[in-house]
């Protein structure tokens, strides 16, 4: 509960100012890294990954939140009243797909879009439980804090000026080896000790029933959906 917690809106402009500024940094295309980052998660469900999750397991099809980001683009948006999709280029649309999963994007811009995702996330998931008052800043341990910081500030401003200086004039966007492991276990550690806190997760309860039932229902009943 509350009004200043993150949601997929303020994610996603998260997203797209920090690949801005790595792009800007390390001398690339800033507008198709915005592009990208301003298109990466519009296929997300209601209730985020766990939304996600539900749906995955009652269509039969399977559903991937990248994959529904692209079908947004590309189907359900209408660029003009001629034609369906928003008419975006091969780089734009590869980035969306690939900005999570195995297969890399194949821009360097995608890149950035890929690794802002996760810097934007593990930041301000931090930011929002310690206003929740379900973490606290003393908790990371010592190893992370002392390679990126003690605060959202320090960690994002490290973590961005190492991927600019070690990606300048190279094909791929990368870190240094100290920072993208200290990265990486501080996002592990997340994983851990708050995602699958119960403080964190109490709501979720509701949301296999909520999705299932809806689903369920308009399939059923697929004159009832608005036309929108």
């Amino acid at each position: 509960e509350g009004d200043h917690f993150r949601t997929r809106l303020t994610h996603t402009i998260e997203v797209s100012q920090i690949a801005r500024t790595i792009a800007r940094g390390a001398g690339l295309n800033e507008d198709l890294a915005e592009a990208i980052a301003m298109g990466h998660d519009l296929g997300h469900t209601p209730f985020g990954h766990s939304g996600e999750a539900v749906l995955n397991e009652i269509y039969s099809g399977g559903f991937h939140h990248n994959e529904q980001s692209l079908r947004v683009v590309d189907v359900l948006e209408s660029g003009s009243s001629s034609r369906r999709g928003m008419n975006l280029t091969y780089e734009v649309r590869d980035g969306i797909l690939c900005h999570t999963g195995k297969v890399l994007p194949v821009t360097p811009e995608g890149q950035v879009v890929r690794v802002s995702d996760r810097i934007a996330y593990i930041n301000h998931d931090i930011d929002d439980a310690i206003r929740a008052r379900i973490f606290s800043e003393d908790y990371i341990p010592k190893e992370y804090t002392d390679v990126l910081g003690t605060t959202t500030k320090s960690r994002l401003n490290t973590l961005i000026s190492d991927i600019i200086k070690c990606s300048i004039d190279k094909d791929d966007i990368i870190m240094s080896d100290t920072v993208h492991k200290a990265m990486t276990d501080l996002r592990q550690f997340m994983f851990d000790r708050l995602y699958t806190n119960p403080a964190a997760k109490s709501e979720e309860i509701k949301v296999c029933k909520l999705i299932t039932e809806l689903y369920n229902y308009y399939i059923a009943n697929i004159e009832e959906l608005p036309d929108n």
